[in-house]
Order: structure tokens, then C-alpha cells, then sequence
């Protein structure tokens, strides 16, 4: 059922995790490690929905889908049932960086943080790779639709990072990033077209915009 990982007892917790917002032209990049527990194993693993709502990858939910199942998730985690950790890394550090080192820094902190240990069964979506000192970690093509836990960091991770860009909208209120949180729709080059770039704009991926276009 988990790959090539059976769930064993000596292992007492699982990890899934995905990252959000590798793409968008501002704002961070988001990594969620999210922990089950062994008493939430069966719910969430087993169950795969929240009554009629289904567990899917987070860009496959509705907003307010994510924010059910959000909700969920911190109830299940003040009964100690979960437990998860977002890491954000700013546009700054992308540039500075690179996407790619950027997001391998916040999955090494959002672990760290989360308290995990090597041992631990860790998977994750994508091409994502835990540090080498995870022994027992698994990297699984679309593990956000495949691997219940990856979904559960999915939905953080993007529910965490939408919240960040609603606040962000606040003070750049002409940009619209309540809106598209970033990603590059015609509406966001429109306004950087106008008004030009922003602190929270990633520069690296506007390298070959012009606001003469």
C-alpha cells in the first residue's frame, strides 16, 4: 500500500512531504513535512476522505475544500493525532539562490522542525528528496494524488501559502495577488506592466519581462 515501505510498528510515525508554489512570478515557495501518528494512521490512510469530501492533491481542491480539510487537520493535530510543519523561503532567497537549492533548504528545516527522525518512513512528491541521513524515504511521480500523507502536506502547504499571499494583497492591493497568489496570469503581468516590481517579486523569473511589452 505505501510503495516499497510496509507500516511497522517499531516505525511510530509516518511523513508526506510536497511543496507549493514553485512557479509563481512572487511570493515564497512553501514545503510542508506533514507526521502522522500512529493513532491516525487508520483515518488517514485508510479512510482517504473526510466523509463526501475526497483526499486529493491540493490544486485538484476547491478553496474551500482545502479549508475544510484544513480545518480538520488542526483539530486532529491538538488531539495529537498529526502534526505538521510549513516552511516558506522569500523571494529574496530564491533569487539569490535558486528555486531548486530554495526549496531543498525549507523541506531540510520543515523537517527538522516537525522533530523527525531518520528512521522515520518519509515520502515525498515529485523529484523532492529528504536529506541522505533519511534512510527510509521514497520519492513517488504524482505521490500527491497517490499517497494520502503527501496529499495532507499538499493542502497545507498550499492553504499556508494562499494565507501569506492574502495578507500580502493587503499592502500591494493594485497587483491582485488575493487573487492569483502570484502565478503569472495576464492580470499579474498587466499590473507589473503598470506599476513595476515589488520586494516580494521574484526577479529571476522576470528576467526576460519588459514593462515596454
Amino acid at each position: 500500500m505505501y510503495g516499497r515501505f510496509c507500516y511497522d510498528g517499531d516505525m511510530k510515525y509516518i511523513v508526506g512531504i510536497d511543496e507549493v508554489g514553485r512557479g509563481p512570478l512572487a511570493g515564497p515557495v512553501a514545503v510542508c513535512a506533514f507526521m502522522i501518528t500512529e493513532k491516525g494512521v487508520e483515518r488517514f490512510l485508510l479512510q482517504k476522505s473526510l466523509g463526501k469530501l475526497p483526499l486529493r492533491d491540493s490544486k485538484k481542491l476547491s478553496k474551500l475544500q482545502r479549508e475544510l480539510w484544513f480545518a480538520e487537520i488542526k483539530k486532529l493535530q491538538k488531539e495529537g493525532k498529526c502534526d505538521f510543519v510549513v516552511s516558506m523561503v522569500s523571494a529574496q532567497k530564491i533569487d539569490k539562490i535558486g528555486i531548486a537549492p530554495a526549496i531543498r533548504f525549507a523541506l531540510a528545516r520543515s523537517l527538522y522542525k516537525l522533530n523527525t527522525k531518520s528512521y522515520q518512513l518519509i515520502f515525498l512528491d515529485g523529484g523532492l528528496k529528504a536529506p541522505v541521513e533519511y534512510k527510509n524515504q521514497q520519492t513517488i511521480i504524482k505521490g500527491d494524488e497517490k499517497i494520502p500523507v503527501i496529499s495532507l502536506a499538499s493542502i497545507c502547504a498550499k492553504v499556508m501559502r494562499d494565507g501569506h499571499m492574502q495578507k500580502i494583497a493587503k499592502k500591494y492591493p493594485e497587483y491582485g495577488f488575493e487573487r492569483h497568489v502570484g502565478y503569472g496570469t495576464r492580470a499579474h503581468y498587466a499590473a507589473i506592466k503598470k506599476h513595476g516590481v515589488t520586494e516580494i517579486h521574484r526577479r529571476s523569473f522576470l528576467k526576460n519581462f519588459s514593462r515596454k511589452q
